[in-house]
């Protein structure tokens, strides 16, 4: 019985440790390389951190070896927690191929946090889980390439063999979206399951239904070009303009303009600027190019 607990003991620590700026890199980067890994930026002085982190580790080690958690003192490794921009704890990455694939900020409940774990771990693939992953890829794809009814019903099948799988539930409803079904978008939104409500992909469906309703009366983009070329102080053209922009799939002139209008004036409209970008960035997918440099922006302008 010793020698079962030791091996117990020391699975558990391969599963679970305390990391660092030093070795981030080969704990986390490296590591999910193979196997998602679970970042949690804690403190000590945090209250609802001390709640989460044991519920973190409990439902870690119920995933039988298919993902890590690496535990990141915020005050000890205030470096690494600035580069990821963690503006409060508890802040929870979940990382997949070197990349941010999951997350979330704040405690949750044992369920949810179960949910989140549960999630990550399908990243890795291995039977049942691994055919889903592929078939949410292929629809994924399928909605890049402008099939979104051939997306919609792969998403839907997906959820029919699991209804609480986050990535296929807000696939569904931005192949809604992209359809033009915003009503079926905004029902599905509004009855999520409890467990997923929160998480990052239903989030990213709720921002783009969001701009896709705000894109629906958008001005004619020419005429607010001209309007802002006559009087570039003239902010809400300009917020209009972006609108337009961004209706028109030009993202990164939308962001443009909207740093902009954040530049000349960030508290306009009750800081409308800022709140528009980071609606688009959360529609947008973590590791996408344009949200990372936006974010580096407009970071940058508001730290300045």
């Amino acid at each position: 019985m010793l020698e079962l607990n030791a091996k117990s003991d020391t699975a558990s620590e391969d599963l679970i440790k305390d990391g660092s700026e030093a070795g981030f890199m080969a704990d986390v980067v490296d590591q999910s390389q193979t196997i998602p890994v679970i970042v949690d930026f804690w403190a000590p002085w945090c209250g609802p951190c001390k709640t989460l982190g044991p519920a973190l580790e409990k439902a870690v080690k119920a995933a039988g070896g298919k993902v890590k958690m690496v535990k990141i003192d915020v005050d000890q490794n205030q470096a690494i927690a600035s580069q990821l921009r963690i503006q409060s704890i508890p802040t929870v990455y979940a990382f997949w191929q070197g990349q941010p694939a999951d997350g979330f900020q704040g405690a949750l409940p044992e369920s949810e946090v179960k949910a989140f774990v549960d999630r990550v771990a399908a990243l890795g693939g291995g039977g049942e889980d691994a055919g889903l992953s592929e078939a949410i890829d292929a629809a994924e794809q399928m909605l890049t390439e402008g099939a979104a009814v051939d997306a919609a019903e792969t998403f839907a099948a997906v959820l029919e063999e699991e209804p609480e799988n986050a990535a296929a539930y807000g696939g569904l409803a931005r192949a809604h979206i992209a359809i033009g079904e915003t009503d079926k978008a905004k029902s599905l939104l509004d009855n999520v399951p409890a467990a997923i409500a929160t998480a990052p992909e239903v989030e990213a469906a709720r921002a783009k239904l969001d701009l896709s309703l705000q894109a629906a009366s958008a001005g004619p983009e020419a005429e607010l070009k001209q309007a802002v070329e006559a009087d570039p102080d003239n902010h809400q053209a300009r917020f209009d303009l972006a609108t337009a922009l961004y209706a028109g799939g030009k993202v990164e002139e939308a962001i443009d303009q909207l740093l902009e209008l954040f530049r000349r004036d960030r508290d306009w409209n009750d800081g409308a600027a800022k709140t528009q970008l980071f609606t688009i960035f959360d529609a947008m997918k973590p590791q996408d190019p344009l949200a990372i440099k936006g974010r580096r922006r407009l970071s940058s302008m508001i730290y300045a």
